[in-house]
């Protein structure tokens, strides 16, 4: 059966089920038995995120804010609470670019920003970062993110995401604005799950499992524990060598008679494999009467591989005696990840409520590379330990509110207070000798290659050599200061400052003004200035690999070995690089937040940001004679190009986000939740930061692709429209996506790849068998749709991708699930 059958005949299926259930049970005037689903979530719920109040709701904020539920996470499919976000929100996106490590981890961008420029919370207290540095992401580059897939979905209670710089109240990294993970706390009851689906063309099978339970602890306290099991098959999308393209070395001035049989799908892109489990818990206790204790975290393993590019037998990088039809390196990433958070907290201390916490992480992934390293001859093996990377964070907070009465107005005055120690530590361990060593080996003679010098290093991903090997290690502390006030019955502002102290680069200060005037009793405006900063990781400062990647040249992109410097490196310096400064950030925005009719609420967002010292990872710096030099004065292979990460530019970010939803009550025909959410965005370079060395040498720290990676790579904009229907025992919820116009941008505007519209159907369809068992088919990608395919030149030489990967919804085609779900 077709693909488009399969498609079509699930939406049928979908689509049906609940007209059938009023067949079944006489129509709408029929006698039923309603076991109806969970409410949706109120306005009026009080939120946390944003502020330190504990009466604020996501309607009287003084700032954007999104509330996710569990029941939304449910409702969608997905079996990330990362892909999440970006489904239901339109200012988030999710990169599905990139090869290397890029592959294990996708990260989550807000108003088109980096995803290392959102802050990622969990319970209000800051998530560490991933030890991984995507080097070979096009739009992750650089970035080591939070990642929110180590979190179990089902520990979610909701998602509160702060559309907002937020800098002054958090400290680095909140420019474009917070995720913050609220967890499950009930003290009884629990949920278990399991769901399987896979694509339309039948592979990337999927299946998770996952338990969530209560109990009570003590007199008074709670312990609430989830577990999670998922795995993901592999999906193959690559492309397929042309039957022109020679593969073998001739024989005799003729065809090598393997080249009319040979298997020319030689390339795998796709989604990743992954087996994945996660721990999480949140628990509490009352010490006396006042105060309580409590602690929550989560743990997880996961294991990915994921196929690298083909190498052709006749190569350089491949040996015939070890190969003889060429081979497709594999990449292999341990990832072993925990956080655990402790604290205790009280309302009376001199009239303050407070919080005093700390939190210790660390996250460990080791790499391994199935592939071979040609300079060591038909002895090389190929199995390779490529080396670990490690990144370990300590964070302690003391945080204090109260409301004091001042006098003046007519409500107290809210004034939060607080201070953070924090230490990072970003580790690397090198990789056994065969993974990075250039052997020497030189084909000898009679070979097709005789005389030619063969490639160094595990193909893929070279391992990590001693001099990239160490420890780096820094601290911060910082104070803040929060202040709140109603100065009318319609009027309130909030002011907030902190001041941060580095170790490695010294002072920062930010600073936040909000408002909030409700000029009608429906329709209020709101506005935000705020000043920002993120601090330059440790892997920015300190990473160092080489590999063979796909490089964008002007005869179309090519596999070439590359050498990533750490800016402190004397090669890299002497190619222009300096010491890493943190990026600052001014955040402007206006708002309106209105309810023009009983069942319906309206908000609409209009914001910039300038960045200034942005940190980018700068482009395929050679190969040329300035670049050679630089690496034979370091003892390194000149025969590679360079690239490092630097302060390169002043950018400037605006856009729109309009989010409105209304509730129907049809009676006996159920209830409609309808929503419609856009977000329109620009990103522009203000100017280019070319230092005076690397411009004496006549190069650009930027690449023509990868200042296009920033500035068309992600949509313009992205419509939803949504429509949750609750009817009897059945859930059903419709969801259509629209990314904008996305451009790839190569070495040569002629091979520029225009990505135009594509419109995504989502449909999600539960029966409620029982008060506590319900039953759930749907598809993400309902209909089935690709990315349009790459020009010849974009593929790569040997070709690789086959479709365009800039999309945010992946090259995998449509996904079709079924659940069954039961709480107690």
């Amino acid at each position: 059966m077709s693909t488009h059958k399969l498609a079509w005949l699930a939406g049928v299926a979908l689509g049906v089920l609940p007209w059938a259930a009023l067949a079944q049970t006489g129509g709408p005037n029929a006698a039923t038995t309603t076991i109806s689903a969970p409410p949706s979530p109120d306005q009026s719920e009080v939120i946390v995120t944003g502020t330190r109040s504990t009466s604020r709701t996501a309607t009287n904020s003084l700032a954007p804010i999104d509330v996710i539920t569990a029941a939304d996470l449910q409702a969608s499919g997905k079996t990330s609470t990362r892909d999440l976000i970006s489904t239901l929100i339109p200012s988030a996106n999710t990169s599905n670019s990139g090869a290397g490590a890029s592959f294990a981890i996708k990260t989550l961008s807000l108003r088109g920003l980096s995803g290392d420029q959102t802050l990622v919370l969990v319970n209000g207290k800051r998530r560490h970062d991933t030890a991984i540095l995507f080097v070979n992401g096009t739009t992750q580059n650089g970035q080591s993110p939070a990642d929110i897939d180590l979190i179990p979905a089902d520990m979610v209670s909701r998602i509160e995401v702060l559309r907002d710089g937020a800098s002054a109240q958090y400290g680095s990294d909140a420019i474009a604005g917070v995720v913050n993970i609220i967890t499950k706390s009930a003290d009884h009851g629990g949920d278990v799950f399991a769901q399987y689906g896979q694509t339309a063309y039948g592979d990337g099978g999927t299946t998770e499992a996952s338990a969530n339970m209560g109990f009570k602890l003590g007199d008074g306290g709670f312990l609430n524990l989830t577990g999670d099991f998922r795995f993901q098959g592999l999906t193959d999308r690559g492309a397929r060598a042309l039957n022109e393209t020679q593969l073998y070395a001739k024989v005799n001035g003729q065809l090598d008679p393997r080249e009319a049989t040979a298997d020319r799908h030689t390339s795998h892109p796709g989604q990743p494999q992954v087996q994945l489990y996660t721990l999480g818990y949140d628990a509490g206790i009352p010490i006396t009467s006042d105060i309580q204790f409590y602690s929550f975290g989560t743990a997880s393993s996961r294991d990915s591989a994921a196929w690298q590019t083909f190498r052709n037998p006749n190569s350089i990088n491949n040996n015939t005696a070890i190969y003889p039809d060429g081979y497709s390196a594999r990449l292999f990433l341990a990832d072993r990840d925990f956080q655990v958070t402790a604290g205790v907290k009280d309302d009376q201390l001199l009239g303050f409520r407070w919080d005093l916490s700390t939190s210790f992480s660390r996250d460990d992934v080791d790499y391994h590379s199935h592939s071979l390293n040609a300079s060591l001859g038909p002895a090389s093996p190929t199995f390779f330990y490529v080396g670990t990377l490690r990144a370990q964070e300590s964070t302690t907070n003391l945080d204090l509110t109260r409301e004091v009465a001042t006098g003046f107005f007519a409500k107290p005055t809210f004034v939060a207070a607080g201070l953070e120690f924090r230490d990072d530590t970003f580790t690397i361990v090198q990789g056994e000798p065969a993974s990075y060593v250039n052997g020497g080996y030189v084909a000898p003679a009679g070979t097709p290659l005789a005389g030619l010098v063969t490639t160094g290093g595990s193909q893929g991903s070279s391992g990590f050599p001693p001099f990239s090997a160490g420890d780096w290690d820094r601290n911060n502390v910082s104070a803040y200061l929060n202040i709140e006030q109603l100065l009318t019955s319609r009027w309130e502002v909030s002011l907030a400052g902190r001041y941060e102290h580095y170790s490695d680069f010294g002072d920062a200060t930010t600073g936040k003004v909000s408002s909030r005037y409700e000029m009608l009793s429906w329709l209020a405006i709101r506005g935000t200035i705020n000043s920002g900063f993120r601090a330059p990781s440790l892997q920015q400062e300190h990473y160092a690999s080489s590999s063979t990647i796909g490089v964008a040249l002007p005869q179309g992109t090519v596999l070439y070995p590359v050498q990533l410097l750490p800016p402190n490196n004397p090669a890299a310096q002497a190619l222009g690089a300096t010491a890493l400064k943190p990026e600052t950030s001014m955040n402007y925005s206006i708002g309106f937040v209105a309810k023009p009719l009983p069942r319906m609420n309206a908000t609409l967002d209009l914001y910039q940001v300038d960045i200034d010292n942005r940190i980018l990872q700068s482009g395929t710096l050679g190969p040329s004679t300035a670049v050679s030099s630089a690496l034979t004065s370091q003892g390194l292979n000149p025969q590679q190009a360079v690239f490092y990460y630097g302060n390169f530019a002043d950018t400037t970010t605006r856009g729109v986000d309009l989010v409105v939803d209304y509730r129907s009550d049809f009676g006996v025909w159920g209830r409609v939740k309808w929503t419609g959410s856009a977000n329109w965005n620009t990103n522009k370079f203000d100017k280019i930061l070319v230092s005076q060395k690397l411009a004496s040498l006549g190069l650009t720290p930027l690449s023509r692709s990868s200042l296009g990676d920033f500035t068309t790579g992600q949509p313009a904009n992205k419509f939803i429209a949504s429509a949750d229907w609750t009817y009897d025992r059945f859930d059903s919820v419709l969801r259509l996506t629209d990314w904008g116009k996305i451009v790839q941008r190569a070495a040569l505007p002629i091979n520029d790849q225009v990505m135009r519209p594509i419109l995504l159907v989502d449909l999600d369809v539960t029966a409620h068998l029982t008060r506590s068992i319900d039953f759930t088919i749907g598809a993400n990608n309902l209909l089935n749709k690709y990315p349009a395919a790459l020009k010849p030149a974009n593929q790569g030489t040997p070709p690789f991708s086959y479709y365009e990967q800039y999309e945010p919804f992946g090259q995998s085609g449509g996904f079709y699930y079924v659940r069954l779900a039961g709480k107690f």
